[in-house]
């Protein structure tokens, strides 16, 4: 199945790798390339209402989150689901900090 995310921002769960966000740029299987790409160490929901990945990837991060700096590419196996993100959690996880300020 050819995925219809390539190009989009999104965030990917991996089974032992965390979860990471940025640009997929390939997808074989459980295994995907993202550019741009940041690692959500934790997060803090943007509203009460999204609490999970699926909320996050509505609302973005909040205050207190924390993020790893982005690299420009990165491969990931062991992929368990891939989410679009909306335009507004893109900007808020591309300006989240690891000090979560």
């Amino acid at each position: 199945m050819q995925s219809t995310l390539i190009g989009k921002h999104v965030i990917v769960r991996t089974y032992s790798a965390g979860v990471h966000a940025g640009i997929l740029a390939a997808r074989d299987g459980k295994e995907v390339v993202l550019t741009n790409s940041r690692r959500i160490w934790s997060w803090v929901p943007a509203t009460p209402e999204s609490g999970s990945l699926s909320g996050i990837a509505v609302d973005g991060v909040g205050k207190g989150s924390k993020l790893g700096k982005a690299v420009p590419s990165i491969e990931l196996t062991e992929a368990i689901e891939v989410i679009e993100t909306t335009e507004a959690s893109a900007a808020s996880i591309n300006a989240a900090t690891w000090s979560g300020k």
